[in-house]
């Protein structure tokens, strides 16, 4: 039976384990970047940090997806038709929080000398259209931001639409999953050239995917462990081998950063099965033990503020571990104090009056 939406201020227990397992796997991909980013260029030092970067690095990629589908699992299709009170809740909860630490990564280091007063200013006037130089990880609120925008206008097709419908769309939006990979052999695809990007599939690529993606497993997907644990395991394998080899081959290749992490794009098919596989596996989760549910639940509410403030915490963690241990090791460190320090701010911020406007 087709379940047409969930009350958002329902609990759902699976959806608190996701969020806090995607907060840290956010955090980890952004423990790698020590190990092969040089401002804008490739900073691989040596084949060692190439391989243990293609290992625990391409292991996450699935987590901006995760967060994205736990989203639309929750509030798509919109209820009603009041889109006035959907838009005031998304300002308050992540439009305000956003804009308050986009300003402080622009001012903030001014404060241990990290830039300067022109510096400043420079970061200021770009955050007029753009994330600044600091915050880079902020690229997601955009297209959150966006996605939020357009579920007033996917809602009433989801009521309506057959689970033969939300195939077909699927479907679609699968075949652009491969769009990069093919244009490496065949260049511009059905209508794409320098002055029109928006090809024929243009409409059913991004992210807008992973909301569909997520109603459908929420309306027809209802698997045993076993089978959620068999296919989705399956498929996350698979998505994990194919974006950890690929990369691993173009550190001896690429001379970008963009061919470098080709296959870790977010809407790639390699990505897709892992995110679509570990989603499967933790709709199952159920388990809500006293303290450990507990502490899952709190750290839930603080996802949004911990993944916003987490790369101030970052270079921190990094400046006191690099240098001490192996690559593997100094990643996982460095991702383990980071998160854990987010978590503990972002819960002494929560007592704040006016919290909600630092953290969501």
């Amino acid at each position: 039976m087709q379940i047409k939406g969930i009350n958002p201020e329902e609990r759902v227990v699976f959806l608190d384990y996701l969020r806090i397992i995607a907060c840290f796997m956010v955090i980890m991909v952004h423990s790698c970047e020590f190990f092969f980013i040089d401002g804008d260029s490739i900073g691989i030092r040596n084949a060692s940090d190439g391989f243990w970067v293609s290992v625990v690095d391409s292991f996450f990629r699935s987590s901006v997806p995760l967060f994205v589908m736990a989203s639309s699992y929750l509030l798509l299709p919109l209820k009603g038709n009041n889109t006035e009170v959907f838009f005031k809740r998304r300002f308050v909860r992540v439009v305000i929080p956003f804009v308050v630490w986009s300003l402080l990564y622009a001012i903030l280091p001014l404060c241990w000398g990290a830039v300067s007063l022109a510096d400043v200013k420079s970061n200021l006037i770009q955050l007029l259209t753009n994330f600044g130089a600091a915050s880079g990880h902020l690229w997601y609120i955009y297209m959150l931001i966006g996605l939020y925008m357009f579920m007033p206008v996917l809602s009433p097709w989801l009521r309506e639409a057959s689970k033969r419908g939300l195939q077909l769309f699927l479907a679609v939006w699968f075949v652009t999953t491969f769009w990069h990979y093919a244009k490496l052999i065949v260049g511009d695809l059905y209508g794409e050239c320098y002055w029109n990007e928006f090809h024929m599939f243009w409409y059913f690529s991004g992210f807008i995917g992973y909301l569909v993606l997520a109603y459908y497993i929420r309306t027809y997907i209802d698997w045993s462990l076993k089978k959620s644990l068999c296919i989705g395991g399956t498929l996350f394998i698979v998505g994990y081998l194919f974006t950890a080899i690929v990369y691993y081959q173009r550190t001896f290749t690429a001379t970008q950063l963009q061919e470098l992490e080709l296959s870790w794009r977010f809407c790639s098919f390699n990505v897709v099965f892992m995110t679509f596989g570990a989603f499967v596996i933790l709709k199952k989760i159920t388990f809500q033990g006293k303290w450990l549910y507990g502490i899952v639940r709190q750290l839930s509410g603080l996802s949004y503020g911990i993944y916003l403030m987490h790369i101030f915490l970052l270079g921190f963690s990094y400046n006191l571990i690099g240098g001490h241990f192996s690559t593997p090791v100094t990643i996982a460190l460095v991702g383990v104090s980071t998160f854990t320090r987010c978590c503990i701010l972002a819960k002494l911020i929560s007592y704040l009056p006016g919290s909600k406007y630092l953290i969501g």
